[in-house]
């Protein structure tokens, strides 16, 4: 019966001591799966000292490209050159550079005495055209009636046109200087004339002071409706054949050199520069982007063919020995290390609010296989797959892989 007793207890034990082993090999399993890829734990602090980033995959196309330069234009019927129809002595300026103006809008007044022999010479000729065209209408039925003298008639008319005429040219003139004949009419002259802005826009150049003398070839004003502005590339004759109406071309502005725009070509230009040997290639911005601004520089490129593929910026990516990687927002891998930290804290006793676990957050290395590269992206091939909105760390890499090796020599110590 002892012996039983003992062979029973002899078998318990060794299951016991299998089941054991082997839940063993599956957490070092677990742990080493873990370990291969590695998880760096950053706090509030720590990642806004790195102004850490975070973005998810992006679609890019990485096929044959076609880099060209150029700068922002607005097209000629959106751009102005403001100038005086008669020449005067500048009164007021209501406008200042950098302004935003509507069409009809005040820009200037001038004054000069000109202004009012132009009204009088004006009155004078619509008195006297009344007069001239009752006698030209009192000698044509004279001469229908084959009572009057076809020598007076001729007379009459010809004065009567002649009147017309320049009551029509004066009235011309000033309209085009904004002097209303019906007020001169009225016997209301004005020693003043208004420069008015001919189109919506903003003001660029004033080159005009107060009491200075202008006359109809001086500049005063340029306005250019920025509302219209696209982007003017050029590109060189060895890469013209390439390029056609429709295609899209990505671009960076001067002043903002890491937001990358989008541009849709709509006119190609059919003569070469002389210099260059390059023509314009005009295109169409896609977003709506405030502070762009006619004759910033422009860089840009554009893909001949449709191959898009998954990519991230060159900074997401660290090279360690002849594997890259990337490090991608890990929730789980947080959980796991909040947890071990609480079990260290019950165990000494220790608590740290300033690193509290909603402050924290957990990054994993993953490897990637990195493909084609063109203007700061590399096409990214994923070993195992991750979920769409995976989110990816697109800047500091570099540190967080030293902080993770930092913390695996310290765990080994």
């Amino acid at each position: 019966m002892k012996s039983k007793i003992f062979i029973a207890f002899i078998a318990i034990f060794t299951l016991m001591s299998c089941n054991t082993k082997n839940r063993t090999a599956d957490e070092n399993e677990l742990h080493e799966e873990n370990d291969s890829e590695g998880v760096v734990v950053l706090n509030k602090n720590q990642r806004e000292a790195l102004n850490l980033k975070l973005d998810t995959f992006q679609m890019r196309n990485l096929t044959t490209v076609v880099k060209s330069n150029g700068q922002l234009e607005v097209p000629p019927a959106s751009s102005a050159e403001v100038t005086a129809v008669i020449g005067g002595n500048v009164k007021e300026i209501k406008v200042f550079h950098g302004d935003k103006v509507r069409k009809g809008q005040l820009l200037a007044v001038l004054e000069h005495p000109d202004y009012i022999k132009l009204q009088e010479d004006f009155a004078e000729v619509a008195n006297r055209l009344e007069y001239l065209q009752q006698e030209f209408e009192r000698q044509q039925e004279l001469f229908e009636n084959n009572v009057g003298a076809g020598r007076d008639f001729q007379q009459s008319k010809a004065e009567y046109s002649t009147a017309k005429s320049r009551y029509e040219g004066l009235k011309s003139r000033l309209q085009l200087i904004n002097l209303s004949p019906d007020k001169v009419m009225e016997g209301e002259f004005s020693n003043t004339i208004t420069i008015n802005s001919p189109i919506n826009g903003f003001v660029n150049e004033v080159n005009i002071k107060v009491g200075t003398y202008v006359d109809a070839t001086n500049k005063l004003f340029a306005i250019s409706d920025n509302s219209a502005i696209h982007a003017d590339f050029m590109v060189y004759e060895k890469d013209v054949y390439l390029v056609k109406e429709g295609q899209k071309v990505h671009f960076t502005v001067s002043n903002r050199p890491s937001e990358e725009l989008t541009a849709t070509i709509f006119a190609i230009g059919k003569e070469f520069e002389a210099n260059s040997r390059a023509v314009h290639v005009h295109a169409k911005i896609n977003e709506k982007v405030s502070g762009l601004i006619p004759g910033m520089y422009i860089n840009g490129h554009l893909h001949t063919d449709e191959n898009y593929t998954r990519a991230l910026p060159n900074d997401a990516i660290v090279a360690e020995g002849t594997k890259s990687f990337i490090f991608i927002l890990d929730k789980q891998a947080l959980e796991k290390h909040v947890g071990e930290e609480n079990h260290e804290g019950h165990e000494h006793g220790d608590e740290d609010d300033d690193d509290a676990a909603e402050n924290k957050t957990a990054f994993r290395m993953v490897e990637v296989i990195p493909g084609l590269k063109d203007e700061g992206y590399t096409e990214i091939r994923l070993i195992n797959p991750l979920p769409e909105n995976t989110q990816v760390v697109m800047n500091a890499v570099y540190y967080l892989l030293a902080d993770m090796k930092k913390e695996e020599t310290e765990h080994e110590h």
